[in-house]
């Protein structure tokens, strides 16, 4: 058989030179938590099923429509991890993190998998990277964790985005509002998919993308109008904080996250350059979401950043993030021996942390040349016959054309001054 095997729909794949800048992008959004004492967690790719329909919802669209679920041999329900606060809140409470120092810093990146309807910007295999500060309910953390993901989108030089916020109150003042809004509801035109989730999860309503829905929902009753005062505090103190952090931010009251585990702080970062798929990252506070899942009453807060629109988000802009060139020496051999000493050189300036090259494949040195030009490298080193009988290499610099001999027994130090 000759027919081609393609990768899945809906999985995005980045190639050189497209994968320099996906990289690009993700040391730049994690190295802001690195800097605040964020540490590294490993996730399992799958998790038992039932800690995604507890801890993110069993109305929310994710556990209900999206998520890929398989049953093992065993029999055991098991599903592809759509998202990683869950698994991150599972891990602190087996291995017992919550037991010692407060609050419990991680930052993770990976894959997370969504059976959605693929589309620019959507994708089932989507790349995040994501933080979770657990133990506290002090404001200066969510205000850290909003400005981390901040100071990682202005790192990558992205101008073109917007972070909205909102609180979504707590277990004591939800309640209360719950029944407001569901009374409103009530008396509104809706269909019998939309009452229904009206009487599951009233929040998702106001988040109904359909005019005829949004036109009835103008006089709705709003969380951010119904805090209590311990919630409309915690809010103002984050304001507060964010605005010393010169974090820019607008309020947007009817802001609802697709995750039910969600409370008081909420926000989420907007780029208008992505068409529908607008959102690039976001989280918020889950103060319940811990205890839900068999551990101690302790409050968190985190986001998960999206990798894959950041990068077309940095594409929008125009934004070249990555470093362009794919090594920094280019060694040209000509002749047996010559290929055999230049696979040393190229050896030992690895080892000294210098990214190195080589004309494969016994090309000459026009064809030779060609391949130095495409490798973006600074310097190409040629080495032939004649110099190996001399004991030098010429080393020529790229930019300039400038060409000069160098001894061999100097050939390491000399390169790495040139491009110091």
């Amino acid at each position: 058989m000759n027919d081609k095997i393609a990768a899945p729909k809906g999985v995005p794949e980045y190639l050189p030179p497209d994968s320099a800048a996906f990289l690009a992008i993700r040391e730049a959004l994690t190295r802001p938590a690195v800097l605040a004492g964020y540490g590294y967690i490993e996730l399992p790719v799958f998790e038992e099923t039932a800690l995604f329909v507890r801890g993110v919802g069993e109305s929310t669209d994710v556990v209900s429509k999206e998520m890929y679920t398989f049953e093992d041999r065993g029999g055991r329900s098991l599903t592809l991890r759509p998202e990683g606060t869950a698994g991150v809140i599972r891990s602190v409470i087996e291995h017992g993190l919550d037991r010692g120092q407060l609050p419990v810093k991680l930052w993770y990146a990976g894959p997370f998998f969504r059976a959605e309807r693929p589309q620019h910007g959507r994708y089932r295999q989507l790349q995040q990277f994501g933080i979770e500060a657990i133990g506290s309910d002090d404001p200066a953390l969510d205000a850290e964790v909003i400005a981390i993901a901040d100071d990682g989108y202005r790192a990558l030089g992205l101008t073109g985005y917007r972070l909205e916020l909102t609180s979504l109150g707590c277990a004591g003042c939800r309640p209360a509002y719950r029944e407001k809004l569901t009374a409103f509801l009530a008396d509104l035109d809706l269909d019998e998919a939309t009452q229904e989730r009206a009487r599951v999860n009233p929040l998702r309503v106001l988040d109904d993308k359909r005019e005829q829905v949004r036109a009835q929902l103008t006089d709705a009753p709003l969380m951010l109008d119904n805090l209590c005062d311990e919630c409309a505090t915690h809010f103002a103190a984050v304001r507060t904080l964010l605005e010393g952090l010169d974090v820019k931010y607008e309020i947007n009251a009817r802001m609802v996250r697709g995750l039910d585990y969600y409370t008081r702080t909420t926000f989420e970062f907007v780029h208008d350059g992505l068409g529908a798929q607008s959102g690039i990252g976001g989280g918020g506070r889950y103060d319940g979401l811990m205890e839900s899942l068999g551990g101690q009453p302790l409050s968190g807060i985190g986001f998960g950043l999206g990798v894959d629109r950041t990068f077309l988000a940095c594409r929008a802009e125009g934004l070249d993030v990555a470093q362009q060139a794919r090594v920094d020496v280019y060694v040209v051999p000509l002749g047996d021996e010559a290929r055999r000493r230049a696979a040393l050189i190229a050896a030992s300036l690895r080892r000294a942390g210098v990214r190195v090259d080589l004309a494969y494949g016994g090309r000459g040195l026009k064809g030779a040349m060609k391949g130095a030009d495409r490798s973006g490298a600074a310097l190409t080193v040629v080495l032939g016959e004649r110099d190996l009988e001399a004991g030098e290499a010429q080393v020529k610099r790229m930019s300039t054309g400038e060409q000069v001999a160098v001894p061999l027994d100097q050939l390491d130090q000399n390169i790495k001054e040139q491009l110091s």
